[in-house]
């Protein structure tokens, strides 16, 4: 399992002495000449912290990731990936700086398809943002995109910025389970379990969508 995560605006500042170092990154091998050719110099003396500890947005305090347990957090560094518009694919656990980096998928695109392509997974949790989802395109076979709506007065409308709320707490369901999740109905029963969603499949070139009803 694989769950794909959008970055966030809103970041906290780490504190210390440690600096940033891009070989010990997620693919720091891999991603480190276009990390290199991105990096604003000044980001290479700032005080750094777990990625998750840098973003602070909706989606993240949903998550709440440190208040999970050991073994939530063990399967989260496993199956959590960050996409990010600076140093590209970050997992929990990757030491970053405070930063400011606008998206530009002509930077990510090429590079991240041979890394990505080549990992091993049943089933990928898609939770990005449209931004963040033209950088790398999944296998839409083995692919669920978590989209959010609203249900008032028997119809249903498209939940923009607040949709980040309810994909973060989504993870978190995920990640306190203790069911291998291996199938896009391994994930709709987790997901009924807090949401009323449905599961969609159009056809082989698109992926699968679990929709989550948010009652209004």
């Amino acid at each position: 399992m694989l769950i794909l995560l959008p970055p966030s605006e809103a970041k906290n500042q780490p504190v210390g002495k440690s600096v940033l170092d891009l070989t010990k990154l997620t693919f720091g091998k891999e991603l480190l000449d276009i990390r290199n050719r991105l990096l604003n110099k000044t980001l290479t003396k700032s005080p750094i912290a777990p990625a998750l500890s840098v973003y602070s947005g909706v989606l993240y305090q949903a998550l709440d990731w440190d208040s999970l347990s050991t073994t939530s957090k063990k399967r989260g560094e496993k199956s959590l990936l960050v996409i990010s518009a600076l140093f590209g694919v970050l997992r929990p656990s990757d030491k970053i700086p405070h930063y400011k980096y606008k998206i530009k998928i002509s930077d990510w695109k090429i590079a991240l398809k041979p890394v990505l392509d080549g990992l091993d997974t049943d089933l990928i949790i898609d939770c990005r943002s449209s931004t963040y989802a033209g950088i790398w395109r999944s296998d839409p076979t083995k692919t669920v995109l978590i989209r959010v709506y609203k249900k008032q007065g028997g119809k249903l409308s498209v939940i923009t910025h607040f949709s980040k709320k309810y994909r973060g707490e989504l993870v978190r369901l995920i990640l306190r389970s203790n069911t291998a999740l291996k199938s896009p109905q391994d994930l709709l029963a987790i997901a009924e379990e807090k949401f009323t969603c449905k599961l969609r499949k159009n056809s082989d070139e698109k992926p699968w969508y679990l929709d989550l009803i948010i009652n209004g």
